[in-house]
């Protein structure tokens, strides 16, 4: 639980949360047992949600919105590890996207609502725009596996707004926040589909200058950022972090074996997963397995995997992306993340510029996530020069 702990800190620079509550909910949370981490985190959310709402009755805006920052997060953290057929889940992360809402109303910047579809999903994004804004540039933000329209906004949408942009954080079959409104939604490898509604969007806004719209990809993102690049010439410059190019090599590289080519007496379906002892699995890994083959549609975990064989970008599609585009990787990401990101490099049809975060700037995990205001000035800096420029 390090890595989502880290995660959790990593937002104390834009909002998301204060490193004495991080440390203090730690202190409660018993290691590889998610019930203790969702317990502790959605009671943090409920006392930060109940402050907040104090003093917003009080009318301090710049603190209501904050702790209702904060209690979102909170609420973010307590969805992640819920099953996805928990009860629960859906509770905390609609208390999460409330308590999002609840902080833009006291933002500077206005938050609208949106709806986008795919084969009769409704699909949430959030359009803001920030004050006195010519809304001439946009960045659109994709989050990944597990990551939420929320939280793109504390990781990178903040700092976007503080840079000039106007933000377009959109989602899509599969993701967390689909789930929300939707009681199955699959991921779906065509996600250009999705991506095409979101650019007719953000291109049919007053003032948009349509060679000023970039599209950053995060985690999982990163494939469905790059697929929409591929398919979609209008995107004007691309960020992913960190390119992913072959899902199932990139998620088979972390355990070690590929589950595609189980056999079947070693195959496990979601109802076999509470029949299986503690000394095989442990708690946290069978949460895991189960919302991954939940989240894929598939019934067992070798069907998993083999449904995962079709989220890669070929050559083609690769060569397509003539936008120029910033490629970002840690450094402790794993041997298969940076193969990815040199195949990225060397096969886009672009301008590609590398960058690789390190232990040292305290950088080096996925994403990012303990050291988000480097990654934010890199990404940022880049598209202001590269948007410039074009």
């Amino acid at each position: 639980m390090d890595h989502q702990l880290m995660r959790h800190l990593g937002s104390v620079r834009y909002g998301g949360a204060s490193v004495g509550e991080c440390l203090a909910a730690a202190a409660q949370i018993r290691d590889a047992d998610p019930a203790s981490w969702i317990e502790t985190f959605a009671e943090a959310g409920r006392r930060q949600s109940e402050d907040a709402a104090m003093r917003a009755d009080k009318g301090h805006a710049i603190s209501a919105r904050d702790q209702y920052l904060v209690a979102c997060n909170s609420y973010r953290a307590a969805e992640y590890y819920c099953p996805m057929d928990d009860p629960r889940r859906l509770e905390y992360g609609l208390a999460s996207r409330q308590a999002f809402l609840g902080a833009m109303q006291w933002d500077e910047a206005a938050c609208a609502e949106l709806w986008f579809s795919h084969e009769g999903l409704r699909l949430p994004a959030y359009h803001v725009r920030r004050a006195r804004s010519a809304g001439d540039r946009m960045l659109m933000i994709v989050s990944g596996f597990d990551g939420t329209l929320e939280e793109s906004y504390l990781a990178y949408g903040r700092p976007a707004l503080e840079r000039g942009y106007d933000l377009l954080l959109f989602t899509g079959p599969g993701q967390m926040d689909t789930w929300r409104f939707n009681e199955t939604s699959h991921f779906a490898p065509e996600f250009e589909r999705v991506g095409r509604q979101a650019v007719d969007y953000a291109l049919a806004q007053p003032g948009m200058d349509p060679r000023r719209l970039a599209l950053m990809g995060i985690s999982f993102g990163g494939y469905f950022a790059s697929r929409i690049a591929a398919h979609e010439p209008r995107i004007r410059a691309l960020v992913p972090n960190s390119p992913i190019t072959d899902l199932h090599a990139y998620m088979t590289s972390f355990i070690g074996l590929d589950p595609a080519t189980l056999s079947e007496s070693d195959d496990f379906s979601v109802a076999d997963l509470a029949h299986i002892p503690d000394t095989v699995m442990n708690a946290q890994t069978r949460a895991m397995s189960r919302n991954l083959m939940l989240r894929f549609g598939r019934p067992t975990f070798s069907r998993t995997y083999r449904r995962i064989l079709d989220f890669r970008l070929s050559e083609d599609e690769l060569a397509a992306i003539r936008c120029p585009s910033l490629a970002l990787v840690g450094d402790g990401e794993g041997a298969e993340p940076l193969r990815q990101w040199q195949v990225f490099q060397d096969a886009v049809g672009g301008r590609c510029t590398p960058r690789l975060f390190t232990a040292q700037e305290g950088a080096d995990a996925h994403c990012q996530v303990g050291n988000l205001s480097l990654s934010a000035a890199v990404a940022m800096d880049w598209l202001d020069e590269t948007l410039q420029t074009i």
